[in-house]
């Protein structure tokens, strides 16, 4: 009994925080205005692991890729990985240090670099 129940819970939590990853979306989706900003914020805090203006030889840090490796769930796993950091792979925690807001203002600039499939 005590293993069907905590199957149960493990179940719902993890339908729970797959529902609130796909749930994740840019605040600031579409708006232009905050592209220059977000390239300036970028090439600040991201561009020594990530390549100036995004541009990154090595497939798995280029980030102008997000869309083709995770389609309508990149913001979701931006926000993820810069929150949590993956720290195997060099990647920092950045919550605490920059605030939702520029994150956001930096993913949209990624948004605009965006190689088509």
């Amino acid at each position: 009994m005590a293993f069907v129940a905590a199957w149960l819970v493990s179940w719902n939590l993890s339908r729970t925080a797959h529902a609130t990853a796909a749930a994740v979306t840019n605040p600031f989706e579409g708006r232009q205005d905050l592209v220059e900003e977000g390239h300036g914020l970028f090439n600040q805090y991201c561009s020594h692991c990530h390549g100036p203006n995004a541009v990154q030889g090595e497939r798995p840090r280029d980030l102008r890729r997000l869309t083709i490796r995770y389609g309508q769930e990149a913001p979701a796993v931006f926000y993820q990985t810069v929150s949590h950091g993956r720290l195997d792979k060099g990647m920092p925690v950045w919550t605490g240090i920059l605030s939702d807001d520029v994150l956001w203002r930096i993913f949209t600039y990624l948004q605009s670099v965006q190689t088509q499939p």
